[in-house]
């Protein structure tokens, strides 16, 4: 009889541990840790430190329904890797055609555009806090991330990826430096609390849109594919995307503490996670304010070398060209210069005199929250059809789960844009 994915084995997946057991895991890991882990890029940190400094711990509460939200979401895409062989991009060009996916295309590509610069910006802020100028740390950086990604293998590459997922582990560093009370945190973790305000509504809103993003779906399948994933394996990548998932967002509150645990009790306003690592170092002391800088360059670096990869990787797999980092100029032209192209003109940009960095994220926050609700709806009616899934389509309490996560994001969303497009709106609705 019928059933499909069940929530039960989506948090059951692997019924025995023992040797065997753990290597077939370190093999498979990679794609689900290296995804959640690199959405904590940038504008991440940024969105995070912002809420602890302006909020204080009152947003902690968000922190476990998101990691609802993205488990489902990319065990989703996980799964249709394993069981199809083939990526999102793929999968959409082929049920639903190529005037569908050129559009879908189009708009990712000038979505993560503006993603990939914000990721130099950071690269440029966080080493300026150490005397480097933007000058040296941009080109440099842009090198090494080319070098790594064009003449480097997939096995290399992911290896780099991991150990770079391990240097979160200054942000919680630094959260326990800053000395918080972990009872009130406790407590505002699992008690959530409102505020009819829309700058409170807004920085919710983006505390759970700066986790789940388009790009991250197309990334996570195709690594999964290129891996040679398979869903006699499943159980491994399952518990790879479940571990990375936790580990994203642990990351996240613990920045969020950090932050609520110094800058708020002090009532100092900030604008960018380069101003938190700053006004941490007359608070808790200059080791945690390092720890924090090189926590934030570490993941504007990791997030420049997946973001452009994952925009080649979904763009390529759309129109149907070869693609894959074990591939080269020769077998795979379109994929390589892509990748080239999109580091060139981001570094470029940071380069450039006045540049308008605020209208660039503006543009491409927008263009993502018009995006996401589409390409989570394509996923749900790919990951439901047998003809493709077979028996492991979604279980019908998984089907509820995620459905209610896609509307939930939907609603989201348009909240974010509704307020983007009329400042306030939300705040007086909400008092309404």
């Amino acid at each position: 009889m019928f059933t499909g994915i069940s929530i039960t084995r989506l948090f059951k997946p692997i019924r025995k541990v023992n040797p065997r057991n753990i290597v077939l895991f370190l093999a498979i890991l990679g794609p689900g840790i290296i995804t959640a882990n690199v959405d904590n890029d940038a504008g991440g940190i940024t969105t995070y430190s912002l809420a602890g400094a302006h909020f204080g711990y009152t947003l902690l509460w968000t922190m476990i329904p998101t990691t609802i939200a993205l488990v489902v979401i990319q065990e989703m895409c996980a799964r249709m890797g394993a069981v199809t062989g083939k990526g999102l991009s793929d999968l959409i060009r082929e049920s639903f055609g190529v005037k569908v996916t050129f559009y879908v295309m189009i708009a990712l590509f000038f979505t993560n555009m503006g993603n990939s610069v914000s990721e130099f910006a950071g690269i440029a802020a966080s080493l300026e806090i150490f005397g480097i100028s933007r000058y040296v740390s941009v080109p440099v950086s842009a090198i090494l991330v080319w070098l790594l990604v064009v003449k480097g293998s997939y096995k290399v590459v992911e290896k780099v990826f991991l150990v770079a997922c391990m240097v979160y582990i200054a942000y919680p560093i630094a959260a326990f430096m800053a000395g918080p009370k972990w009872d009130v945190v406790l407590k505002a973790t699992v008690v959530p609390t409102f505020k009819a305000d829309s700058s409170y509504l807004i920085m919710m809103i983006g505390l759970v849109g700066t986790t789940i993003a388009p790009w991250m779906q197309f990334y996570q399948q195709s690594a999964v594919v290129e891996k040679g994933i398979t869903i006699d394996q499943y159980s491994f990548s399952r518990l790879d995307v479940i571990v990375g998932c936790i580990m994203a967002i642990v990351v996240a509150f613990f920045i969020v503490v950090a932050c609520a645990s110094s800058i708020h009790m002090q009532g100092l306003k900030i604008e960018t996670a380069t101003d938190a690592a700053l006004a941490l170092q007359p608070l808790v002391g200059k080791h945690a304010s390092t720890l924090f800088a090189f926590g934030l360059f570490n993941a504007s670096l990791f997030a420049a070398c997946i973001l452009p990869l994952s925009t080649s990787f979904y763009i390529c797999e759309g129109m149907g060209w070869e693609s894959g980092i074990d591939k080269d100029f020769r077998t795979a032209p379109q994929f390589f210069w892509l990748f080239t192209i999109i580091i060139v003109l981001s570094a470029l940009t940071i380069l450039m005199p006045d540049v308008p960095l605020i209208t660039i994220m503006f543009i491409s926050q927008v263009i993502n929250g018009a995006v996401l609700p589409f390409v989570l709806i394509f996923m749900l009616l790919l990951v439901n059809n047998r003809h493709l899934m077979g028996s492991h389509v979604n279980g019908p309490v998984f089907n509820l789960i995620a459905w209610g996560t896609v509307i939930g994001m939907i609603a989201l969303t348009l909240m974010m844009l509704a307020d983007l497009l009329a400042p306030g709106i939300l705040g007086r609705l909400f008092v309404l």
